[in-house]
């Protein structure tokens, strides 16, 4: 190779260093940092949602794709439903032949309680009859005794005495039965109450288990795993899908602790992407770890303890998310700045908010 290939080479190398340097200056240079801003890389990152079976069966179909966006409670999947639609209708006619069983025993209640009224009425005849007969021992002894008539008639009144005794004896006997069968056929009737209500109750259930069936997105995002196909088998919780929740989107920077002890809950932040480098995403922060994400040793110095890190999370509006829902988008990279002054006015050198109108152009 000639000096003067060499040199072209060499001039070569170095434009395409100074190139690729002032593209890394442009593309990964933030302003300049002051004590009333923090800053962090990171990553756009949303809430990630499973939908999957309450019980296991088999799937029957799923009606989106991975990239769909879907609404909440729009159904995105169905479960095979034909084994709880039986079961169902076994539950019903148990149902119905409860409620004929409590009807029975409500009539049988009815019939035993005219038992009882019936048994009571020949309890009272009994005992007239008994104090009858005991009348006509009471005059038949006192003409035996005057010698009007013969002991003959004394002992045929106590042979009716003794019988209307006995027929008392009876019906009271009788009237106690009728009153403790009322006792049982009541007791049917708590018992057809309660298997009605055992039937209801597991009616309610299947019906429910009907309702799940029908997996339904918890809220509003995008599909993004796919991870069962209609005719697979599932256990009970088998995942059927991923959602990306696109109303809670975020992202998580590490401060180290002269930074992170100064981050309170709702501090205002901004969001710049690599890919939109022109523009600055308004966000907020969400979340503060309580713990150092690197524990030092148990005796420390103080060098140390600067070298802790909290995570920090910055999320971004929802309503500015809803907004813009089609272009929101995982797994971007770039900076959070967060406002430790609230005093403080955002560096000029941050690009403009979203949605902010650019300055008119001087002709």
């Amino acid at each position: 190779m000639t000096a003067s290939r060499r040199r072209l080479v060499l001039g070569l190398f170095v434009l395409a260093a100074a190139g690729a340097g002032y593209y890394g200056w442009k593309q990964y240079a933030a302003p300049p940092v002051s004590e009333a801003f923090a800053s962090g890389n990171g990553r756009i990152e949303a809430t990630e949602i499973d939908v999957a079976s309450k019980t296991g069966g088999r799937l029957e179909s799923v009606a989106v794709r991975e990239g769909d966006d879907v609404s909440a409670g729009q159904v995105v999947a169905l479960m095979d439903v034909r084994a709880q639609q039986a079961e169902l209708k076994i539950s019903d006619a148990q149902i119905e032949q409860a409620k004929a069983t409590r009807a029975a025993a409500v009539a049988a209640v009815a019939q035993r309680q005219s038992d009882v009224a019936t048994a009571g009425a020949v309890v009272s005849q009994r005992q007239s009859q008994l104090a009858l007969a005991e009348k006509d021992i009471e005059r038949t002894q006192r003409l035996v005794d005057k010698g009007f008539i013969s002991t003959q008639k004394l002992d045929v009144d106590r042979t009716s005495k003794q019988s209307a005794l006995d027929a008392q004896k009876a019906a009271s006997a009788q009237l106690q039965g009728a009153r403790s069968s009322i006792d049982a056929a009541r007791a049917a009737v708590k018992q057809a109450e309660a298997a009605i209500e055992a039937a209801e109750a597991r009616s309610a259930r299947i019906r429910v288990d009907l309702q799940d069936a029908q997996l339904v997105a918890p809220a509003d995002g995008r599909v993004l795993y796919r991870l069962a196909e209609p005719g697979e088998v599932l256990a009970a919780g088998g995942k059927v899908l991923t959602l990306l929740d696109i109303t809670d989107v975020y992202m998580t920077i590490f401060l180290p602790t002269s930074q992170a002890g100064r981050v309170a809950i709702g501090t205002e932040a901004r969001i710049v992407l690599d890919v939109r480098p022109d523009i600055s995403i308004p966000a907020s922060v969400s979340f503060v770890s309580p713990q150092a994400q690197f524990t030092p040793k148990s005796v420390e110095t103080r060098t140390e303890r600067e070298k802790l890190m909290f995570r920090v999370r910055v999320k971004i509006p929802p309503e500015l998310l809803k907004a813009h829902a089609k272009q929101v988008k995982t797994g971007l990279p770039g900076v959070a700045w967060v406002r430790l002054d609230p005093e403080a006015p955002w560096p000029a050198t941050l690009p403009p908010l979203v949605g902010t109108p650019k300055p008119p152009t001087t002709p």
